[in-house]
């Protein structure tokens, strides 16, 4: 099996306002994130890629336009968990690149949520 990832950044606000108030995360911060996608097949195509990184560039716009500088919590319709944007990611590029097989995202440089079905 071949494996591809490419990594997108972007920075962001949140509140996890579910939470207890003297839990950290209920208090409105940010977060500089990574979201890094992960493409896998067993045969290479005629160029030789599991997917030529060029074709993910919709990913970069997607979240260039609806997420960097933007306060999640008004951007998705679920608790804005690093678990739950990994998720959303997941599903958007599933729908776009059938060879997506996880979508990872980390919020601090010690943390990461993966979604893989």
């Amino acid at each position: 099996m071949y494996r591809i990832t490419k990594e997108f950044h972007f920075s962001a606000s949140h509140q996890l306002s579910h939470l207890p108030p003297d839990h950290q995360c209920a208090r409105l911060h940010g977060h500089n994130y990574i979201v890094v996608v992960e493409l896998a097949a067993a045969d290479l195509n005629a160029d030789g890629f599991v997917r030529d990184y060029h074709e993910l560039a919709p990913l970069k716009t997607y979240i260039d336009d609806g997420f960097d500088h933007r306060h999640l919590n008004d951007v998705l319709a679920q608790a804005s968990t690093a678990e739950n944007l990994a998720r959303h990611f997941f599903d958007w590029c599933r729908a776009r690149w059938p060879e997506v097989t996880a979508v990872k995202v980390s919020e601090t440089p010690k943390t990461w949520a993966e979604y893989r079905p």
